[in-house]
């Protein structure tokens, strides 16, 4: 993003979280719940502190990051100027980054094999420090993207709670982008309720409403609030 473009970005900010907002509000009437059963997370990947700087004067305290070392260069300065700041782990984690995921974020959404699994449970205990764990599904079981497979959701589950000892606080997916996401959205909704999972993080810029009819409690929101990058 050059900086020509930032300024364009961050003046319409604003108006755009405020869409995503009325439009969060809409659909969760329209599925009969409550709005504020739905968190919004605002993805600032690639974004600097100029352009996040107004959505968080708007109000917006949740946000999204892809990247352990992008979010730890910008992050820590923006939250020692803004108070409530939370911030998830959106992206992949690498065993190597699961100290730093640890200290910066306050929830990880990509939980998805037995190695991450053990560097979380070690950094957790050793930073005495509780975070929200998604784990994450494949539920297009695409080759080329990180997620646990449907088939194979209840055991890693049951492993991270009893072998790893995580506290496991629901379910995110990506569903493929070529395919109708409600049928993806409808099956990690079945998956975290026979497991127990009250949390489901699903729904970007182009779906969040139907995510959100499926029972998406977080949803993950970039280019609508941002612009496109």
């Amino acid at each position: 993003m050059t900086s020509e473009t930032t300024p364009s970005l961050t003046k319409s900010s604003p108006s755009g979280l405020v869409a995503v907002e009325q439009e969060i509000a809409r659909a969760a009437k329209e599925a009969r719940r409550d709005p504020a059963t739905v968190k919004l997370i605002a993805v600032s990947k690639t974004f600097d502190a100029s352009a996040i700087s107004p959505i968080i004067d708007a109000g917006q305290r949740l946000f999204g990051e892809n990247r352990v070392q992008e979010a730890k260069a910008k992050w820590p300065e923006l939250m020692t100027a803004h108070q409530g700041i939370v911030l998830h782990l959106i992206g992949p984690l690498q065993s190597n980054k699961a100290k730093e995921a640890v200290a910066l974020f306050d929830a990880i959404h990509s939980v998805d094999r037995p190695s991450i699994c053990e560097a979380l449970a070690k950094e957790i205990n050793s930073q005495k420090k509780q975070l929200e764990l998604f784990v994450q599904l494949n539920t297009g079981e695409e080759p080329q993207k990180a997620g646990v497979a449907p088939g194979d959701a209840d055991a890693f589950i049951a492993a991270c709670r009893e072998k790893y000892g995580l506290v496991i606080s629901g379910l995110m997916c990506i569903p493929p982008v070529n395919e109708a996401p409600a049928p993806h959205f409808a099956l990690t909704a079945k998956i975290a309720a026979r497991n127990g999972l009250k949390n489901l993080s699903m729904g970007m810029s182009a779906d969040f409403a139907t995510a959100i009819q499926l029972g998406a409690t977080h949803v993950r929101v970039g280019s609508a609030i941002f612009g496109h990058r």
